[in-house]
C-alpha cells in the first residue's frame, strides 16, 4: 500500500518527495505516460532499480496458448497478449566511471512529479557517488498528443562541488528480462524475449534505429531515437547497434556548476501489413519531425492540447484536496489511456502496465466512455469505430456459437475472443448491449449522424440480432435470456440476469428505432420491418425478474432464496475470495463481488421506481464484498441518487484513492482504469445527479457533508455547460452554444448563453446507513488540516 507520506495533495499534479524502493512498481504505474498509442511506464531513466519494465504500443501483441485440461467446442484456441517492446527510455550515466544508480552512494534529494497541465513527468535529483562526486540530475519526459509516434526526454547533469567525468549511454533495449509471472490471475503471464530481430542501424552518431517482429502474430514494429546535445567544453558523440540494443554514447567533462544536456527524440510505429522499409522510413520521419519541432515546441504544443482539454473537463472539489487531485489525475488518465489511439482499443490498465495481458473488456464503453463522451466525445467515438471494425470476427464468433448478429468478446486486443474461462468469458453476453449502450450514450451527447450511418447503426443492428437470437419466448409470452454471466463475477449462468435483460432491452428497442430512422442503411444490412418487428416484440415481453416477498429484485431468477454466504467466518486475509474459495461455491451462495442489479439502476433507471431503489440498494449492500476495483463507484453512484450521501462520500475516497493509495495492493500491474472513470462518474453522475435519456439532460446535484463546493463542465450537443454544487443550490451556465432545455431534480428550465441560473436543492428526509458485509465497509476517511489524507 502507497501511505500518505509518498505524494502531496498539490491540485494539478502528483508530487512524490523521496523515492521508497518498496512501492517502486506501483510508482512505476502512477507515473505512466501515454497518449493512447505509445505507453511508457515510469521507470527511472537510468533503468535500475527497476520495479516492471514497460513500453507498450497499443494494438501490438503476441499470440500465446490457452491451455484446457479439456477442450470442448467453441473454445478459443489461442489468446493475445500485450507485450513490452523496445525501451527508449534508458539513459544510463557513469559519474567518474560509477553507475549512477540511487541504491549506492548517497541519495541527497529525490523528486518526480507528473504534471498533469503540462502533460510531462519531471524528475530532480542529487546524489553523491560512494567516492564522493556529487552531481545533480534532471529530466523531463513526456509521450506527445499532437505528435502520435513520438516521445522525448530532456535529460541534463550537473557537477557539484568538483569536476566530473561525465559518460551518458543512451539506449534502445529489447527484449528485457520481466519477472516471472505470479499465481494472482489479473497478472499478465509475461512473454519471454517476443521480439524477433530484422534490422539495426545507427545512421549518424546521433540517431538509431531498431525494427523487430513478432514470430506468432506477424507484426512489425520500429523504434527510432535521435538526439541534441548541449555541452559546455568538447564532447564526444558515439553510436552502436546490435539486434537487440542501439547506444549512443555522450562523454565530456564538466566543471563545478557545468550542466550537460541531451534532448531524446523517440519515434514508434508498427503494422501488421507494411514493409520494414516503409516501418524504418515512417520512425525516420516522425523523428525529423520532432526535431523540427524541437523540445520547447513539443512543451508548447503538449501544454495548448491540454489546456483545450481541460477548459472542457474541469473538475473543482472544494473541501477535500485529496479527491480533488485524484479527479484530475483520473481525467488526465482517460486522456492518456485513449487520446491518440484512434481506432483502437481502450485497454482495462491504458498503456501503463500488462495486468490483464492489456485487454479491453466491456470496461471500456460501461465506465471509460461515458466520461470521454462528455469532456472528449471525439475520442470516444474511435473507440466505437474501433469496435465496429472488430464486427467481422464478432459475426464469425456468433456463428461458432450458433448465434446471428455478432458476439464481442469478453475481453480482447484485436477483437478475437481470448478468454479461456466460458462462464466468466463468454457467457457474459451483456457486453453487446454494453457496446450498444455505449453507441445510445454517444449519439444523446453528440447527435453525430455520420457516425450513425458509418458505424453506430450497424453495432445496434448486429447485437439486436444476437439477442433475438439468445432469447426465447416462452410459453406464457414473456421473452427470457437463459445461461448468462452479468456483471458479478461471483454469479455465473444465470437465467434472466436482471442488468443483461434490461441492457438487452434498451438494445432491441433502439435498434429498431434506428432502423426506421434511417431506411436506407438499414435495408443495406438486409433488416426488414418484420425483423425490426420481432425487435419490438422481444424488447416488450422481456421478463425482469421481481420477488414481491422481499420487495426487491432479485439478481437473477431465484437469486434470493440462495444461501447467503457466510460472511461472519470469513477472515480479512481472505479477501479477494476468488483467491482463497472454489468458484463453485461463490457461484451457489448469496455473495456479490461487484454491483450488478445496482448497477443496472444506474444505466436503466428508467426501469425502477425511486423506492425500488432504495429497496434494492439497501438488499444489496450487504452482500457486495467489492473484490473488483469497478464497484465502489457505482455503489457511490446510486448511494447518491437514494439520499444516503455520507456514504456516497465514502465510496468516493476509496473510489478516488484504489490507485493512487494502491488499496487493492496491484497498481504495480498497471493502473486501473474503470475505476479511475469511477471518479468522475460519483462526482458528476453521483454527486451531480447527471442523467441523459432520448436526449434530455438532467441532473439533480447535491453534495455531500465534508465538501464545500463541486463544480464541473461537460460538453453536449455542440455545447460547453457548467454546473457548480454548494450545500443549498446549484448554479447552470451555458458556456457556449445554443439554449438548452435541463432538469433540475425534475424542475424544467431553459438555459441561455452566459445568463446563469441559480436554483435551490430541496432537502433530503434522515436516512439509516446500510450495512455492508463484516470487514469489508468503504474507508471512512476525512482530510486532516492540510487536506492530505491518504491511507496509512
Amino acid at each position: 500500500m502507497i501511505t500518505h507520506e509518498c505524494f502531496t495533495s498539490d491540485p494539478w499534479c502528483i508530487r512524490e518527495c523521496g523515492l521508497d524502493l518498496e512501492v517502486l512498481a506501483q510508482t512505476e504505474s502512477i507515473f505512466a505516460l501515454s497518449n493512447g498509442h505509445i505507453g511508457l511506464r515510469g521507470n527511472l531513466d537510468e533503468g535500475e532499480p527497476v520495479g516492471i519494465p514497460g513500453t507498450y504500443l497499443n494494438g501490438f501483441y503476441e499470440l500465446r496458448p490457452l491451455p484446457y485440461a479439456e477442450g470442448g467446442y467453441g473454445y478459443p484456441e489461442s489468446g493475445q497478449a500485450l507485450i513490452n517492446v523496445t525501451n527508449g527510455k534508458l539513459l544510463r550515466l557513469l559519474v567518474d566511471d560509477e553507475p549512477f544508480d540511487i541504491r549506492y552512494g548517497t541519495l541527497h534529494n529525490h523528486e518526480r512529479v507528473l504534471d498533469l497541465r503540462a502533460g510531462t513527468l519531471q524528475r530532480e535529483v542529487e546524489w553523491e557517488s560512494p567516492a564522493g562526486q556529487r552531481v545533480k540530475v534532471s529530466s523531463t519526459r513526456l509521450v506527445s498528443f499532437t505528435q502520435r509516434a513520438v516521445a522525448a526526454i530532456s535529460f541534463e547533469v550537473e557537477a557539484v562541488g568538483a569536476a566530473a567525468r561525465v559518460v551518458v549511454q543512451s539506449e534502445l533495449v529489447a527484449n528485457e528480462p520481466l519477472a516471472a509471472p505470479t499465481g494472482d490471475p489479473r497478472v499478465a503471464e509475461a512473454l519471454r524475449s517476443p521480439l524477433v530481430a530484422e534490422d539495426d542501424a545507427a545512421r549518424d552518431p546521433g540517431r538509431v534505429v531498431l525494427v523487430h517482429h513478432t514470430a506468432g502474430s506477424g507484426l512489425r514494429m520500429a523504434a527510432a531515437m535521435d538526439h541534441l546535445v548541449e555541452a559546455p567544453q568538447k564532447v564526444d558523440v558515439s553510436a552502436e547497434t546490435s539486434p537487440d540494443i542501439g547506444r549512443v554514447t555522450v562523454t565530456t567533462v564538466l566543471a563545478p556548476g557545468e550542466r550537460l544536456r541531451i534532448v531524446k527524440f523517440l519515434a514508434y510505429g508498427w503494422s501488421g501489413v507494411r514493409s520494414r522499409q516503409a516501418l524504418r522510413d515512417q520512425v525516420a520521419a516522425a523523428l525529423t519531425a520532432a526535431s523540427y519541432t524541437g523540445w520547447e515546441g513539443l512543451i508548447e504544443e503538449q501544454r495548448a492540447y491540454l489546456d483545450a482539454f481541460w477548459d472542457d473537463a474541469l473538475i473543482e472539489v472544494e473541501g477535500d484536496p485529496t479527491v480533488e487531485q485524484a479527479a484530475r489525475f483520473a481525467l488526465f488518465q482517460m486522456l492518456q489511456a485513449s487520446a491518440r489511439a484512434e481506432r483502437r482499443a481502450i485497454p482495462a490498465k491504458g498503456l501503463t502496465g500488462q495486468g490483464y495481458d492489456g485487454h479491453a473488456f466491456w470496461d471500456s464503453e460501461t465506465f471509460v466512455l461515458p466520461v470521454l463522451i462528455y469532456t472528449a466525445p471525439e475520442v470516444a467515438a474511435h473507440e466505437l469505430r474501433w469496435r465496429h471494425s472488430t464486427l467481422p470476427i464478432a459475426r464469425q464468433r456468433a456463428r461458432a456459437l450458433g448465434l446471428a448478429g455478432a458476439a464481442f468478446p469478453w475481453r480482447t486486443i484485436a477483437g478475437a475472443e481470448c478468454s479461456g474461462y466460458w462462464p466468466a468469458g463468454t457467457a457474459a453476453f451483456h457486453i453487446n448491449a454494453d457496446i450498444a449502450a455505449a453507441v445510445l450514450w454517444y449519439m444523446e451527447a453528440t447527435e453525430d449522424e455520420a457516425f450513425m450511418r458509418e458505424a453506430g447503426l450497424e453495432l445496434l443492428v448486429e447485437t439486436a440480432r444476437l439477442w433475438r437470437s439468445l432469447g426465447h419466448h416462452d410459453r406464457t409470452g414473456q421473452f427470457r435470456i437463459s445461461g448468462v454471466t452479468g456483471p458479478d463475477e461471483y454469479s455465473a449462468l444465470q437465467n434472466n440476469n436482471v442488468y443483461t435483460n434490461l441492457m438487452a432491452q434498451q438494445n432491441l428497442s433502439a435498434a429498431a428505432d434506428a432502423v426506421q430512422h434511417h431506411e436506407a442503411e438499414a435495408q443495406a444490412l438486409g433488416v426488414d420491418q418484420e425483423e425490426a418487428a420481432s425487435w419490438r416484440d422481444a424488447a416488450r415481453d422481456m421478463f425482469i425478474p421481481y420477488d414481491p416477498e422481499l420487495g426487491v429484485h432479485p439478481q437473477a431468477d431465484g437469486y434470493t432464496t440462495l444461501e447467503v454466504w457466510d460472511f461472519e467466518a470469513t477472515r480479512p486475509d481472505q479477501y479477494p475470495l476468488f483467491l482463497h474459495f472454489p468458484y463453485f461455491d461463490l457461484y451457489r451462495k448469496q455473495v456479490l463481488k461487484q454491483a450488478d442489479l445496482v448497477l443496472a439502476m444506474q444505466l436503466r433507471g428508467d426501469a425502477f421506481t425511486f423506492e425500488e431503489k432504495q429497496r434494492n440498494f439497501a438488499y444489496y449492500e450487504p452482500l457486495t464484498v467489492r473484490d473488483s476495483s469497478l464497484s465502489a463507484a457505482t455503489q457511490g453512484v446510486l448511494a447518491a441518487e437514494v439520499g444516503q450521501l455520507d456514504l456516497a462520500y465514502d465510496y468516493l475516497r476509496e473510489t478516488a484513492l484504489l490507485d493512487l493509495g494502491d488499496l487493492h495492493d496491484n497498481t504495480r500491474n498497471g493502473l486501473h482504469l474503470a475505476a479511475l472513470a469511477g471518479v468522475w462518474s460519483l462526482l458528476v453522475a453521483g454527486c451531480g445527479g447527471m442523467r441523459c435519456q432520448q436526449g434530455q439532460i438532467g441532473f439533480a446535484p447535491r453534495v455531500p457533508p465534508g465538501l464545500v463546493r463541486l463544480a464541473f463542465r461537460v460538453r453536449f450537443r455542440g455545447r460547453q455547460l457548467q454546473v457548480e454544487v454548494t450545500s443549498g443550490e446549484a448554479r447552470y451556465e451555458l458556456r457556449s452554444g445554443p439554449p438548452l432545455d435541463l432538469l433540475h431534480h425534475g424542475q424544467r428550465f431553459t438555459l441561455s448563453e452566459r445568463t446563469p441560473m441559480v436554483l435551490a436543492i430541496p432537502p433530503l428526509p434522515p436516512m439509516v446507513r446500510p450495512s455492508q458485509p463484516k470487514g469489508r465497509e468503504p474507508l471512512h476517511v476525512r482530510p486532516g488540516p492540510e487536506g492530505t489524507s491518504y491511507p496509512s
